[in-house]
C-alpha cells in the first residue's frame, strides 16, 4: 500500500508538472500563429489544463481496458467538471476576496458575462446530453453513438465560435516559455519570444509527461482501491480531479491578482465545457456498462447534479443583477463540501 501511496503522488507530480508546461507551451502556440484571444485563453489553455484529467480516462478505458479501469475512467470523467464546477470557483472565490483590497471594484468579478454565459450555455447541453446517454438501457447502442456525434458537433461549434468572436492576445497575458532559455542563441537575441520549434519541443515534452504521469495513476489507483476495498470510481472521483485540476485552479489565481477575470474564470468554464463533451464521448462510447446510472454507480453520476445545481447557485443571478462577486463563487465550496460529505457516508456504510 506504502509504495501504490509513493507511486500515487509522483504520478501527480509529473501530471501537474507536464500540464504546467503543455499550458504555457500551448499558449506560446497560439501566439506565434496570431490565434485569437478566445481561441488562446477558452480553447487552448483550457484544453491544455484540461489534458490530464482527459488523458487518465482515455488511458483506463481505451488502453487498459477492464470493469476496473472503466470504472476508473468513468470516476475521473465525472470527477472533472464536478471539481471545476465547486470546488474551482470556491479557489477563484477566495482569490478574489484577498486581493479585493488591491482593486478599485473590490471582490466584483470585471469579467465579460456574455462570454461567461456562453460558455455555460454550452455546458449545460453537452453535459446534460452525456449523463442523460447513462440513463439509456443497453441494447440500444445507435443512441450513445448519436449522443457521441453531437456532444462532438458541440464542442466543434463552440470552438468555432470562440475562434470567429474575440480579439488577437498580446505577449503580455503570457508567461515566458519554460524552455526558451534552452535555445540560448535565440533567448540571447529577444529574450521575450522564442521560436517556434522550441515551442513545439515542450509541448511534445510535455505530452509525454502527461501521458506517462497519467498511466502510473491509474495502475496505482486500480491496486490502492483492491488493498483498500474501496470503489475504484470513487476514488478516481475524488482523488484525480483534485490534483489535476490544479492547472486550472493556479491560472485562475494568477489571472485575477492580475486583474484579468475573464480569463480566469474563462479558463475554468472553458475547461467545463471541454470536459462536458470530450471525455464524455469516450466514456459513452468506450467503457460500456459503466457509463451507465446503477446502484454502484448513483453516487458517482450524483457528482453531475452537484455540478449542475453549483453552477446554477453562482451563475444563475448574473443574468439578473449582470455582476458576480467572490463571495457568490464561494459557494461553490459548499457544495463541494456536500458531495463530500455523501462519499463519507457511503464509505463507512451509512448510504
Amino acid at each position: 500500500m506504502i509504495i501504490d501511496v509513493a507511486i500515487l503522488l509522483v504520478a501527480l507530480l509529473v501530471i501537474l508538472a507536464g500540464a504546467e508546461l503543455f499550458t504555457n507551451g500551448i499558449e506560446w502556440f497560439g501566439r506565434k500563429l496570431e490565434l485569437a484571444e478566445g481561441a488562446v485563453g477558452s480553447v487552448l489553455a483550457a484544453v491544455g489544463t484540461a489534458l490530464p484529467e482527459t488523458l487518465i480516462p482515455i488511458i483506463a478505458i481505451v488502453f487498459l481496458q477492464g470493469e476496473a479501469s472503466d470504472r476508473v475512467g468513468v470516476g475521473a470523467i465525472l470527477g472533472a467538471p464536478f471539481m471545476l464546477s465547486t470546488l474551482a470557483m470556491f479557489v477563484s472565490g477566495i482569490a478574489l476576496i484577498a486581493v479585493a483590497g488591491r482593486r478599485t471594484t473590490g471582490s466584483r468579478v470585471l469579467a465579460d458575462a456574455q462570454v461567461l454565459s456562453f460558455d455555460l450555455r454550452y455546458f449545460a447541453v453537452a453535459y446534460a446530453a452525456a449523463i442523460g446517454a447513462a440513463f439509456v438501457p443497453a441494447g440500444f447502442e445507435p443512441i450513445r453513438w448519436l449522443v457521441a456525434a453531437f456532444l462532438l458537433g458541440v464542442y466543434a461549434w463552440y470552438v468555432k465560435a470562440h475562434f470567429e468572436a474575440d480579439p488577437s492576445v498580446d505577449a503580455e497575458d503570457l508567461a515566458p516559455l519554460r524552455f526558451h532559455r534552452v535555445d540560448r542563441r535565440a533567448h540571447r537575441a529577444n529574450p521575450a519570444v522564442p521560436r517556434l520549434r522550441v515551442v513545439n519541443v515542450q509541448v511534445l515534452f510535455a505530452v509525454g509527461c502527461i501521458i506517462a504521469g497519467a498511466w502510473a495513476f491509474v495502475g496505482a489507483v486500480e491496486s490502492l482501491a483492491t488493498s483498500l476495498g474501496l470503489p475504484e470510481t470513487l476514488l478516481a472521483l475524488v482523488i484525480a480531479p483534485i490534483a489535476t485540476e490544479l492547472p486550472e485552479k493556479a491560472n485562475s489565481v494568477l489571472w485575477i491578482r492580475k486583474g484579468k477575470d475573464t480569463l480566469a474564470l474563462g479558463n475554468i468554464t472553458g475547461a467545463m465545457v471541454f470536459q462536458s463533451t470530450i471525455p464524455t464521448t469516450v466514456g459513452i462510447l468506450f467503457a460500456g456498462p459503466a457509463w451507465a446510472v446503477t446502484g454502484d454507480s448513483a453516487l458517482a453520476f450524483a457528482s453531475a447534479g452537484i455540478a449542475f445545481l453549483s453552477t446554477i447557485a453562482i451563475f444563475g443571478p448574473v443574468a439578473r443583477s449582470g455582476h458576480l462577486t467572490g463571495r457568490r463563487l464561494l459557494m461553490g465550496g459548499a457544495f463541494y463540501a456536500v458531495y463530500l460529505s455523501l462519499v463519507g457516508l457511503r464509505l463507512i456504510g451509512a448510504i
